[in-house]
């Protein structure tokens, strides 16, 4: 896949998601704020990695892939 790939809602954590080059938008119709990068999964999941981050678990949701990682 190639991105956009959601990074994380308005409570994440600010250092991070600039780490991840990460831009905060909100989408027509949610009364939520989300950031999201143009990289590839597989590209935010290294930059991750390189933090400290590990895959602990994965799913899909419909096309949706979620990832869930632990430091």
């Amino acid at each position: 896949e190639v991105g956009p790939t959601m990074v994380g809602d308005q409570h994440s954590d600010t250092t991070l998601m600039n780490f991840l080059g990460a831009m905060k938008r909100k989408m027509p119709g949610n009364n939520f704020w989300e950031y999201y990068v143009s990289d590839a999964p597989r590209v935010v999941l290294d930059k991750l990695e390189s933090y400290g981050y590990r895959v602990v678990s994965m799913t899909g949701v419909g096309q949706t892939l979620v990832w869930c990682l632990h430091k």
